[in-house]
């Protein structure tokens, strides 16, 4: 049984794809409606970060009924054959993805969850328990890991074990009290 869904509607890796209904207010508050008609699951949006201002995405997906927002997706990106002077994916660009988008997605968690009421649930470059630390103080009430895993299948668990011995080391008791805790000059 599916107990909660995710709305990608920021999918940079298809023709005419998602990142057409991502990157405008309107389109993307008519998905969530449509989607939210459909369904009375909980639903978490994913945000693209090829946008202008991803907290006016947010909040027009808050309106339209999403219970939750996830960011950020992968950014546009291109590599080039030099010797067959052609595009290395057959659709020209795809999403990249890993440690370099991770101060990307920093600075968009906490753009996000100063704009929503409903849950941010961050990931972007998430490779270890300070980054998922980092992201929970600009806002994130959950982290999502992803491409680290390709290269070690145990970070989640390493992620984990990494946090909790920060919380110790700063006698926090919950992680819950480090959300939005970051103290911005």
């Amino acid at each position: 049984d599916v107990h909660m869904i995710e709305l990608n509607i920021s999918c940079p890796n298809v023709k005419q794809g998602g990142a057409a209904f991502g990157t405008s207010c309107e389109m993307a508050s008519e998905v969530v409606k449509q989607v939210r008609k459909a369904t009375s699951k909980p639903l978490v949006v994913k945000l693209s970060p090829n946008v202008t201002n991803i907290a006016d995405i947010a909040k027009a997906v808050e309106s339209a009924g999403a219970d939750a927002v996830s960011l950020i997706n992968t950014l546009l990106g291109m590599r080039i054959d030099i010797n067959t002077g052609r595009p290395v994916l057959r659709n020209n660009v795809g999403g990249m993805s890993g440690r370099a988008v991770f101060p990307i997605a920093v600075r968009m968690v906490w753009q996000v969850a100063n704009a929503v009421k409903i849950p941010v649930i961050g990931m972007g470059g998430v490779s270890s328990g300070r980054d998922a630390i980092e992201l929970m103080m600009a806002g994130a009430s959950a982290v999502q890991v992803g491409a680290v895993i390709f290269t070690d299948p145990y970070a989640p668990i390493k992620i984990i074990d990494e946090m909790n011995n920060f919380l110790d080391s700063k006698n926090i008791s919950s992680v819950r009290d480090i959300i939005g805790t970051v103290k911005v000059w």
